[in-house]
């Protein structure tokens, strides 16, 4: 066996496929871009989406990468398991309608035991394949394989539902009789079965269905392959490791978190190496995740990151390691993959920051979940319950990060359990709804073969031209049909060339009029879009009969055109203001530019404070008055980089590039349409900001006429305001707020006096009214004051004078009743509880509550049933 180190594996395997004629596509971010029905990428097919489906056609139909992935399904299982990760690299080779299988399974034997490339006995590897695929079965001999290492397993066909679908073929390796974990004849010690000893490493998949909905299967137009190899399990391979976590992608973290442990080690007890694989396997999801524009959050992605940084410092403080420490693993996961992902170390500080910033909060959160934890076991002590609720066990998961293991081994300590199974329940409530937000999307879509099949040459000359005179008709397609002529209603174009742009970029499309040789309108263009082949596809409303071949002229709305321009440009201009203000960390994560407004989004770690954004506008605004000329140049990639251009999302630039810059201001890879110099803007205003998803801000913004109009608007309501305030100078609208503002507070100060005043008043009278309860003495009174903080306050002073044993005391405030009961701490211990009386009572005014032993309170929505409640309440205590 060779001895690789998992960078060299990495390197080879996509060097293999080079040389058979793949593309190499470089490892896309873990944020999905336009697929709502992911949450992480999580396998190297998901960046392959577009290709397959069809929607993009690639220059090249053979496809090789490694995709950094995050599967998150099973997090309870990392640590636990040998192979379980998060974060993970998968290893794939992908043809897109190219060679199929006799190819795929060739060269998958060929990697896999040539002496020039992993070089292993073939006699340890082991295939299963679909039983009715017999050519994966003959192509599999045919490579060198002995039948008797094909195993036949009726799983492997691969489906996701409706799309495509097919069989798969698996590759196992045998590790040796030394990994046995079960008997010789146990029904699961074979390659396929759940064991140690067979270890999975590819899977083949032969995707030629289309799984319909009437859940039959059609064969695919193209058929396609799509592999995948884990790199941790084949350098586990390499490198001899009994688990994924003993090779040279874990092993350093592993390490580094002994130095921080309380003379901790790795492999000396099976607990504390749980723990170390947890932040070893933690460390590095988080650093890549939060590297690719996630922030950790209350909600999806970042809710995720929370999770895993939580569940790091829990197993850190197993291990005795009492200060933060994840933030120091960064470094460490950067110098293991800077070969292949150099950004990690150009990104340290920032990742450091922001995983540092949270575990600072989480160690706060600790000690607030301990404290909730130890107030829930209080009142299992009183009630002689013995399990915490399901509900309870969730909120320490979910809003306090304890996860139920941890909350399980507490409990235990105090002779106490958890309700497992509602706890269960209550995560399954959070999945759904999580489920329903992303909504019923499809994985993936069927080819859409037509537009596929099309291949006629179309140019976009919009750059420099708004209107063609000439444009020739070459493709009519009506109902997924191509056509020679239609007549009227929704058809989509392709002409030889068009002035309008193809929605991209955020940048939406041109809008304009059709004419043919009499100068008639026969068509309004409605949308275009980019076809599979790189075609602007135009979606048209035809007005009068148009036939293939004829010559048209395509003339777009320059007003709308001259707009978009605008806000494009000042994205770009706001864009290099951000990255100015607030640190070259922050990366667009998204863009709309229509002709009324733009929208931006933004990776950022925290707000943005008030301060920052006016500088942001001011820098903006400075570049504009600057008059800078805004040029646009066409070159390569390579010459674009060293022009300084950014590079947005992780977008796969053609050969040739165009790079626009304004002035030296801002210079950026973009595609899109632009003014000619900077003072076209006129003004640019932000009009809000916002937070919108997990580390993700929002700016929107309006240029030129509309911020003139935004502007003018709010110097308007401004007029209003002075009008309304008496105010004569607008400069002097905000001292006479403030005025009138402390004028309220004055006002509100007084009113709670009197408020109080009379409250105390009504008291004195309610509190000499000392009934019996059998052997209670009782106080109950309905009372005309502000609201429960004032019942809180009678509350506090019948206890101190020590008034009664019990305190019911009643309001109705706007139509809504309030209930307080007080039991002094004498009756506390006698047995008497303030929670069980405020349930007994609450149903006369149609609500509930609860509380504390000796305090609690309830709302309703019946004021009428008070005295009821008082009554009540005598009853209740005289069964004592």
């Amino acid at each position: 066996m060779k001895n690789l180190s998992s960078s060299q594996i990495r390197a080879m395997y996509l060097d293999f496929f080079k040389q058979h004629g793949h593309t190499i596509e470089p490892s896309a971010s873990l944020v999905p871009k336009d697929d709502p029905s992911l949450l992480w990428i999580n396998s190297g097919v998901a960046t392959m989406k577009k290709y397959f489906d069809g929607s993009v056609v690639p220059k090249n139909h053979r496809l090789t990468s490694s995709q950094k992935s995050i599967r998150t399904n099973d997090i309870e299982n990392v640590g636990k398991t040998a192979r379980h990760h998060t974060l993970f690299e998968m290893l794939g080779n992908f043809s897109v309608g190219d060679y199929f299988k006799k190819e795929a399974i060739t060269w998958a034997f060929e990697l896999l035991t040539s002496s020039d490339w992993f070089g292993w006995d073939k006699d340890k590897l082991y295939m299963t394949v679909y039983p009715k695929d017999t050519d994966a079965k003959k192509y599999w001999e045919a490579a060198g394989v002995a039948p008797d290492h094909l195993i036949d397993m009726d799983d492997n066909f691969w489906d996701i539902g409706q799309g495509p679908s097919g069989p798969d073929t698996e590759v196992f390796y045998d590790r040796g009789p030394e990994h046995d974990d079960l008997k010789p004849d146990d029904p699961e010690n074979y390659p396929g079965g759940e064991n140690e000893r067979y270890l999975e490493v590819w899977n083949i998949v032969f995707s030629q269905f289309n799984h319909k909905p009437d859940d039959t299967y059609e064969p695919l137009p193209r058929k396609n392959i799509d592999t995948g190899m884990g790199l941790e399990r084949v350098t586990s391979i390499f490198q001899n490791a009994p688990t994924n976590f003993e090779t040279d992608l874990f092993l350093p973290i592993i390490h580094k978190t002994e130095e921080f442990s309380n003379n901790k080690k790795y492999g000396v007890n099976d607990q504390d190496d749980v723990d170390f694989k947890i932040i070893a396997d933690h460390a590095r999801a988080i650093t890549f995740a939060i590297g690719d524009g996630a922030l950790p959050s209350n909600v999806g992605r970042g809710y995720v990151i929370r999770r895993l940084i939580r569940r790091a410092i829990v197993s850190g403080h197993r291990l005795g390691i009492e200060k933060d420490f994840l933030y120091k693993l960064v470094p460490i996961v950067g110098e293991i993959m800077k070969s292949y992902y150099p950004e990690v170390l150009e990104q340290k500080d920032y990742l450091a920051k922001v995983i540092h910033s949270e575990e600072k909060r989480f160690n706060e959160t600790l000690s607030d979940g301990l404290d909730l934890l130890n107030n829930l076991l209080d009142g299992l002590k009183e009630s002689d319950d013995k399990v915490v609720s399901g509900k309870d066990a969730f909120k320490l998961y979910d809003t306090y990060g304890f996860p139920l293991e941890m909350t399980r081994e507490y409990l235990n300590d105090e002779g106490y359990s958890v309700d497992e199974d509602g706890f269960k329940s209550e995560m399954q409530k959070q999945k759904d709804r999580a489920r329903n937000a992303r909504g019923d999307k499809k994985s993936m879509g069927v080819q859409r073969d037509l537009l596929i099949e099309i291949k006629t040459p179309s140019k976009y000359v919009g750059y420099d031209q708004l209107s063609v005179p000439d444009a020739k008709l070459l493709d009519i397609i009506v109902n997924e049909k191509l056509v020679d002529s239609v007549d009227k209603g929704i058809a989509e174009f392709i002409f030889d060339k068009t002035p309008f742009y193809a929605e991209m970029g955020g940048q939406v499309a041109d809008q304009g009029i059709i004419k043919d040789a009499n100068g008639d309108i026969c068509a309004k263009v409605t949308d275009v879009q980019n076809a599979p082949n790189g075609q602007n596809l135009h979606t048209v409303e035809v007005l009068k009969p148009m036939n293939k071949n004829n010559s048209y002229s395509l003339d777009v709305d320059r007003h709308f055109h001259s707009k978009v321009e605008k806000n494009h440009t000042a994205t770009h201009l706001l864009d290099q203001s951000l990255r100015n203000i607030l640190g070259d960390h922050t990366q667009q994560a998204g863009s709309l530019v229509e002709p009324n407004y733009l929208r931006f989004d933004f990776t950022h770690f925290g707000s943005v404070t008030e301060d920052d954004l006016n500088k942001v506008e001011e820098l903006v605004n400075e570049q504009i008055f600057k008059e800078l000329p805004v040029n646009t140049v066409e070159t390569d990639q390579e010459n674009g980089k060293k022009m300084g251009a950014i590079a947005l999302f992780d977008n796969k630039y053609g050969d040739k590039v165009r790079v626009v810059s304004a002035g030296d201001f801002s210079v950026e890879f973009c595609g899109g349409n632009h003014v000619k110099n900077t003072n076209e803007l006129g003004l640019f205003k932000i009009t809000s900001e916002s937070g919108v998803g997990a580390g993700v801000r929002r700016i929107e913004a309006v240029t030129s006429g509309d911020a003139f109009k935004y502007l003018n608007n709010e110097e308007n309501i401004l007029k209003q305001i002075a009008i309304n305030t008496k105010t004569n100078k607008l400069e002097e609208v905000p001292n006479r707020i403030n005025q009138l503002q402390e004028e309220i507070k004055e006002l509100q100060q007084k009113q709670e006096t009197l408020e109080t005043k009379i409250a105390n008043q009504q008291a004195d009278s309610v509190f000499e009214n000392v009934q019996n309860a059998g052997n209670l003495k009782v106080i109950t009174g309905v009372l005309k004051v502000s609201g429960m903080g004032q019942l809180r306050q009678l509350a506090d002073t019948w206890r101190n004078k020590n008034l009664s044993d019990v305190l019911v005391l009643g309001t109705s405030i706007k139509g809504k009743a309030n209930l307080i009961v007080a039991v002094s701490d004498d009756q506390v211990k006698a047995g008497i509880k303030a929670g069980d009386l405020i349930k007994a009572i609450s149903s006369e005014i149609n609500g509930g509550g609860g509380g504390r032993p000796n305090l609690a309170q309830a709302g309703g929505s019946n004021p009428e049933g008070l005295a009821k409640a008082m009554d009540a309440a005598i009853e209740w205590l005289q069964k004592l």
